[in-house]
């Protein structure tokens, strides 16, 4: 089993303990800590600092005055310089980075490597960008010139999930620093680690002391504090709706606008046309990756009845074939659950279910580690034949259960998709292009993939509709929410 280096350095392998503020490592205000926990074991790997007001208050400060030095004097490509740097940095630090991220997530070694390529590609893709956001001329006739100017908005919020500490955090930092904005970043308190890394690698990419500063500790006591500081200018946040609400509500008293990347209940359509062999393996993928605990997971099977039997019992057998285990075993290639808490919601929606009578065809209980009977693990299951109106097709579980709805047309499937409250993403696996094109304009989702679940990358806005979110995160799309127009007109 793999293991970070220990030393006196946080950059040269001990994780880090402290805030990143202005460039330098601080304890907090308070000098009080926390523990992160290793999901694979259930115990505690580390201590953090645990902010507060006072902690977020130097942050804060500290982008703003950034904000307003040579950060704000340097050319847009200059800043492009400075994050395809960093893009280069988190390459060579990629295993330390993912090891980090299994520590403290419960992800498998492979899954985590994968979000730090992705983290670096994201670096990579901001990077170019960072010159290409144009302003606009007008045309108001010969006697006047009327011109737009993209300026960056100011102090950006960031608060990042568990799920995907890394990536998350490269995806709203990383576009807000290519249209010149400073940013403060609040990792979740279960995962702060690779968001404490990534700061000081930013450094060492060039970007000056305060333009990235991350504050550790919990939502209420450092999240709030952050979200509703008079100076920062956007919010980003990624987790719950409930939490979304409540962050939108405090921005909202500063007048400060949000990217919100909720909850999801998002469906996945498999048609009779299909490929069931190509479609079996995204299914697989797509509710059983990191456990299920993706915001975008395809938590609900859409399946026409004709093929119901047969697929279902494929996807039995291939769930029943997952290795669960550390991390950082070898052979394993499903992961643990994030949080006692959190696999105590996961286990109370499967308990309720089967109390109601819902049919469970494969998992359905907490297990642990085979190899070390320690972890927070739970099964991969699936729930057969669920109604429309029940709770597990309805709510968000976050874990690795999936609800199947069986229909019993293309258009039965349209309805069975759009039943929930929840728009963030589609799947759906036809040979039928015609068909595919009706059923995603039908469809409502910030994004489809067709015949490959998860399908586009970086350069694809993301982001959902009704309470699955406002705003769209990657793409170039992303660096106008850091960025506030503002409109020159000369009569000549």
């Amino acid at each position: 089993m793999a293991t970070l280096p220990a030393t006196n350095s946080p950059a040269s392998g001990l994780l880090p303990s402290r805030h990143f503020i202005d460039g330098e490592w601080r304890a907090s205000h308070s000098r009080a800590t926390m523990p992160t926990f290793d999901p694979g074991r259930a115990e505690i790997h580390a201590e953090f600092a645990a902010g507060g007001a006072d902690d977020v208050i130097d942050a804060v400060a500290s982008a703003k005055q950034a904000g307003q030095g040579e950060w704000r004097k340097l050319s847009p490509t200059g800043r492009g310089r400075i994050l395809a740097k960093a893009a280069a940095l988190i390459r060579e630090n990629a295993e330390r980075l993912a090891v980090a991220e299994v520590l403290d997530s419960g992800k498998t070694l492979a899954e985590a490597r994968g979000d730090v390529r992705g983290s670096a590609r994201a670096f990579d893709y901001y990077a170019g960008a960072a010159d290409k956001h144009e302003g606009k001329a007008y045309p108001l006739g010969p006697d006047y010139t009327s011109y737009s100017i993209e300026e960056p908005v100011g102090v950006t919020a960031h608060i990042v999930p568990w799920n995907y500490p890394l990536s998350t955090a490269c995806r709203s930092v990383a576009p807000a620093l290519a249209a010149g904005c400073t940013a403060v970043v609040k990792p979740a308190e279960q995962t702060p680690m690779t968001a404490l890394l990534l700061a000081e690698i930013l450094v060492q990419a060039g970007l000056p002391p305060g333009v990235c500063n991350v504050v550790t500790g919990t939502g209420a006591a450092a999240g709030a504090p952050l979200v509703s500081h008079p100076d920062v200018r956007h919010v980003t946040f990624t987790g719950s709706t409930a939490t979304g609400i409540h962050v939108m509500k405090m921005a909202a008293q500063n007048v400060a606008s949000v990217t919100l990347e909720l909850g999801g209940k998002s469906p996945n359509i498999v048609l009779a046309d299909a490929d069931l062999g190509v479609a079996l393996d995204n299914v697989v993928g797509a509710i059983f990756e990191n456990a299920g605990q993706i915001c975008s997971a395809g938590s609900r099977l859409v399946i026409e009845r004709s093929i119901h039997a047969e697929f279902i019992e494929k996807l039995v057998a291939r769930a029943r074939a997952l290795r669960i285990g550390h991390g950082l075993s070898e052979g394993v290639n499903f992961g643990a659950i994030n949080s006692a808490e959190h696999l105590r919601k996961v286990s109370s929606y499967v308990v309720d279910a089967k109390a109601r009578g819902v049919e469970v065809t494969v998992g359905g209980n907490v297990t642990t580690d085979p190899a070390t009977g320690k972890g927070w693990f739970f099964e991969p299951t699936v729930l057969d034949r669920v109604r429309w109106d029940d709770p597990v097709v309805q709510e968000e579980i976050f874990g690795p259960v999936l609800a199947v709805q069986v229909v019993d047309s293309a258009e039965e499937a349209i309805a069975a998709a759009n039943c929930t409250d929840f728009a963030l993403v589609a799947g759906l696996f036809t040979r039928d292009l015609s068909k595919a094109h009706r059923i995603a304009r039908d469809v409502d989702a910030g994004q489809v993939y067709v015949n490959e679940y998860f399908a586009g990358g970086i350069e694809t806005p993301f982001g959902g509709n009704r309470r699955s979110g406002i705003g769209r995160e990657k793409g170039l799309i992303a660096v106008a929410s850091y960025c506030k127009t503002k409109a020159v007109t000369i009569r000549l």
